[in-house]
């Protein structure tokens, strides 16, 4: 099979459902992204994740990670192999004791746990060709670098993600999150 490495972009809005995100997906370099439409909780744990952030309890796909160690199981690479009605199928190849094994998976867990393991996440050409879309970096939109008085920079609402994540405040995280993803430099 011929694979294609992809790097997370970001986290979005879904356009096409509400209360949805689109985890963007793309092979560096490429102006092709892979929009994977994904549930708040999946969004939440992969925005975690990919900021490196440790609550004081682990959540599910902490959790899952905890165990693998415990039982030195590795995940060595995540493949989104197939995208089929619309929906994305996704393979974790996982490594104990030397023997190798396969276990299906959706492509939003697949991702969290591709981001907790730092292995490298794989699509081939036919998914790409199926759903990729075309994003010109310059539809991209940039930050404003000049702030106006009385505005909360993007780092100020991270901070105060992170303690409501620490507090276990989930409500007051999730209202964050969305303030951090209708930011001006996060949206796609």
């Amino acid at each position: 099979m011929n694979k294609i490495v992809l790097e997370v972009i970001g986290l979005t809005f879904s356009q096409s459902q509400n209360g949805a995100y689109a985890l963007l997906l793309s092979e560096k370099g490429s102006k092709i992204k892979l929009p994977i439409i994904i549930g708040s909780a999946e969004a939440q744990s992969i925005a975690l994740a990919a900021e490196n952030h440790r609550g004081r309890r682990p959540l599910t796909h902490d959790l899952f990670k905890n165990f693998a160690d415990t039982y030195l199981i590795n995940i060595r690479e995540v493949i989104i192999d197939r995208f089929k009605d619309g929906v994305f199928y996704s393979q974790l190849i996982c490594e104990k004791d030397g023997e190798t094994t396969v276990i299906d998976a959706r492509a939003s867990d697949a991702v969290a746990l591709a981001l907790r393991f730092k292995c490298p996440i794989y699509t081939n050409p036919l998914v790409i060709a199926d759903a990729g879309i075309f994003i010109d970096d310059t539809d991209i939109v940039e930050a404003n670098d000049e702030k106006k008085e009385g505005e909360v920079t993007l780092e100020q609402l991270q901070e105060q993600l992170n303690e409501a994540v620490e507090n276990e405040d989930f409500e007051r995280a999730a209202i964050l999150r969305d303030s951090i993803n209708a930011f001006p430099s996060n949206k796609f």
